[in-house]
């Protein structure tokens, strides 16, 4: 196990996975923030202050994370943020499912109906968190912008 942690191209692999998926998630959130807004105040969790700076913000932190784990730029800090978010994620939907609280849960579309909450939300999450620390831990720097500059020259 712990080679696989240590290893440059599963690094590189769960790195630019985890990325587009990051990436892919932030897009619908960033443009529709009133829709994604109303999903984070269903899960009853943040005090209503909160919830609009939080979905405003959210979605662009994704995206910075997902760009830069992509590129290979400040890897291991993007991949800490991203764990860190998917814990989030994690203890959200598990908070919400333990309210009996039915609703839509907002990873990758605001539109209604895209995905509800349940167990093999809970286990994609840990899935990806396996690869954030795949790519915080094995710190590849394959294909990465600071990679590529230094072998041209």
């Amino acid at each position: 196990m712990a080679s696989i942690f240590k290893n440059e191209v599963f690094g590189l692999l769960a790195r630019v996975a985890l990325g587009i998926l990051f990436v892919w998630a932030s897009i619908d959130k960033a443009l529709h923030p009133a829709a994604f807004a109303e999903i984070v105040n269903n899960y009853q969790l943040l005090p209503g202050g909160i919830i609009n700076i939080f979905a405003l913000v959210l979605p662009w932190l994704e995206l910075l994370c997902g760009l830069a784990l992509i590129f290979g730029i400040l890897i291991r800090p993007s991949a800490a943020w991203i764990a860190v978010m998917l814990v989030m994620f994690i203890a959200a939907v598990s908070l919400a499912l333990s309210k009996g609280i039915n609703i839509d849960c907002g990873c990758f579309s605001t539109s209604s109906h895209a995905r509800t909450l349940g167990l093999n939300l809970i286990l994609q999450d840990l899935g990806m968190l396996f690869l954030a620390a795949i790519a915080y831990w094995s710190n590849s720097r394959m294909l990465s912008v600071s990679y590529v500059f230094k072998r041209r020259r």
